[in-house]
């Protein structure tokens, strides 16, 4: 993928503990540093307050994708360009007979037994990757990939410290969420991926 691809960058939104207009500023910043589009995941909140969010968050940034976590409606009625199905959600499949043709469809991968409900997804999330008692590792997320046959994103722990491995795996891109939503400067943070992730040659 080139490095402008919307897979490149993925920011993963944390919470409203900051309100709206919070979340949407650190959404800006990490645009700012180089994020390339956002997924938008609270998993606590309610459907309104989700579109309300998607909402002004394609407002303030009109040129970045916007993917909405779970909820195929929510990302239809506040005009974001896709969704990111999880492992225990309807598959691609089913959810491409519901959707508009150019609309984008992620999906999770955390094992093997999960390479063939991909099937439909425009690409995929392969996780967790680092940072956990189940984590894949590099070389195990560059396998699920290449079986996936779809663009890969990493998932689950990524860092600056270890971006580079994975993009030497295969992957596309990469996604975070505390190290960017979380950073005390989410730009500066995006940035450090970014540059990890061209240190790595892909």
């Amino acid at each position: 993928m080139s490095e402008d691809s919307p897979l490149r960058l993925v920011a993963i939104t944390d919470s409203l503990h900051d309100g709206v207009d919070g979340l949407v500023a650190r959404a800006a910043l990490v645009v700012r540093g180089g994020a390339t589009m956002i997924q938008l995941r609270l998993k606590d909140e309610s459907p309104r307050m989700l579109v309300d969010v998607a909402r002004a968050l394609r407002t303030a940034l009109p040129d970045t994708p916007l993917v909405v976590n779970d909820r195929a409606d929510v990302a239809m009625a506040a005009g974001a360009q896709g969704v990111y199905l999880g492992i225990d959600d309807v598959t691609p499949m089913a959810m491409r007979r519901a959707v508009p043709a150019n609309f984008v469809i992620g999906v999770s991968v955390g094992a093997g037994d999960d390479v063939a409900r991909s099937a439909g997804a425009d690409y995929v999330g392969i996780g967790p990757v680092f940072g956990s008692d189940a984590a894949l590792g590099a070389e195990r997320f560059g396998f699920l990939a290449r079986q996936c046959r779809l663009p890969a994103i990493a998932i689950g722990g990524v860092t600056a410290e270890n971006a580079a491995s994975v993009m030497t795996a295969g992957a596309s891109g990469i996604a975070a969420i505390s190290a960017l939503f979380a950073s005390a400067d989410p730009m500066k943070a995006a940035q450090a991926l970014r540059s990890a992730q061209d240190a790595s040659g892909r």
